[in-house]
């Protein structure tokens, strides 16, 4: 079988989310489109069967995007940063379409909500906008397409081990300054272990294991450190 590298060419890719993407800079800077909104740290945004009638620009914090399946278990899909947006899915389905994720923020977090009718009349008449709308998308589609690649490593260290170079690599650094090879995650095992479908007694052994190696650094009450570049030989390699 064809062997590919164990990462995602962020080197164009993280260009193109910069100066592409649907940020919260593309809002009219007199506010007059969407609420302000806040939520608590745990506080849910949106919940499964809410109806999808909104889409949301995070202007701080942190939002968790998680699927639930009929036995409760839980999957992290994605991580929201500041600036970016979230709920897209609702151009899919239009008013009655009806969520089926949960939404939360993971602390204090500042969110301007728009409703779809209302943000598709503004798409329409700034065609930069509508571009970045359809980025938005490709973008999402390809990490999609990224997270299932990871998920389909069948040794648990690959996966996590991917998933962990992924998100390094998505921080914007590392790829576009080699010197600089390691990156500060602000993520809890916790987080790990629903972004890659494990369970976290199961992360805390293969991150004791990386770590060992010297792949990864972290402590009670700090940022983990990911080595990109000894992490991306060390997968590359095909060693994990």
């Amino acid at each position: 079988m064809k062997r590919y590298r164990p990462e995602f060419p962020h080197g164009e890719h993280g260009a193109c989310r910069a100066l592409t993407e649907l940020t919260i800079e593309h809002l009219p800077e007199d506010a007059t489109l969407g609420e302000q909104r806040s939520y608590r740290r745990h506080e849910n945004v949106w919940l499964p069967d809410d109806r999808s009638d909104r889409i949301y620009l995070l202007r701080s914090g942190r939002i968790a995007i998680v699927a639930t399946d009929a036995e409760g278990h839980e999957v992290l899909l994605r991580l929201i940063r500041a600036g970016e947006p979230f709920g897209e899915l609702c151009f899919c389905g239009g008013p009655t379409k009806l969520r089926r994720t949960t939404a939360t923020a993971l602390g204090r977090s500042e969110v301007v909500e728009i409703e779809l009718a209302d943000f598709m009349s503004y798409v329409q008449s700034d065609r930069d906008l509508l571009t970045a709308v359809v980025f938005t998308f490709c973008i999402r589609l390809a990490d999609a397409e990224q997270r299932i690649e990871i998920l389909a490593a069948r040794r648990a260290d690959q996966r996590l081990g991917r998933l962990l170079l992924d998100l390094a690599l998505a921080q914007g650094r590392g790829a576009t300054k080699p010197q600089e090879t390691l990156v500060a995650l602000p993520i809890s095992h916790q987080d790990l272990a629903r972004l890659a479908a494990m369970s976290r007694q199961h992360v805390t052994l293969v991150m004791g294991r990386l770590r060992r190696l010297g792949l990864v650094h972290y402590e009670r009450g700090r940022p983990l450190v990911i080595d990109t570049a000894a992490l991306a030989s060390f997968l590359g390699d095909g060693e994990a």
